[in-house]
């Protein structure tokens, strides 16, 4: 700063930090509030979790996915039973997730070869080339042509409705 700045507008920085005047002599009623809840609801469940954990650290699982029972399809429930249906539902939408993961792990597959072969791909990569037809085939007859609200339901008259036009043709 110049030597002949007003020091009314620019006043000096305090050399120190002052100190906080403290308007009553009790405590801060959230530190209380902060220091009860840990007391009484963290500590104690903290506590246990680790004691439990402690516990169970010898049956621990190696596995990197759940494993689901296999329920009974839909055909196979019987009629009225709505839990059944409701579980039959959720194994078609696990079998549906798990054949889209097939078909892209299968396209990767293709892919990369495609890219490592360059133009030769079709007589290098045609081991691919025929899992990926394959595949893909099968995904397209299962599930192809289901619209956005895919059940099992569905499926299994899409199913029902490809073996009559099969029986028709025979």
């Amino acid at each position: 700063m110049p030597k002949d700045h007003d020091k009314d507008v620019y006043p000096e920085p305090p050399s120190r930090t002052p100190v906080v005047d403290r308007q009553s002599v009790l405590p801060n009623p959230a530190l209380i509030l902060s220091k009860l809840f840990y007391y009484s609801v963290d500590l104690p469940v903290t506590t246990f979790r680790d004691i439990v954990e402690g516990i169970q650290s010898g049956k621990k699982s190696h596995y990197y996915h759940q494993k689901f029972r296999r329920v009974p399809e839909l055909t196979q429930c019987r009629e009225g039973d709505y839990v059944c249906y409701y579980e039959a539902e959720m194994q078609w939408r696990r079998d549906y997730k798990v054949d889209q993961e097939i078909v892209k792990v299968i396209q990767e597959r293709l892919r990369a070869c495609q890219q490592r072969e360059g133009p030769s791909y079709r007589q290098n990569c045609y081991k691919e080339l025929q899992q990926f037809e394959q595949v893909s085939k099968s995904f397209q007859s299962r599930y192809g042509d289901l619209g956005a609200y895919a059940s099992a339901r569905k499926c299994l008259m899409k199913q029902k409705e490809r073996m009559m036009a099969e029986q028709q043709q025979a």
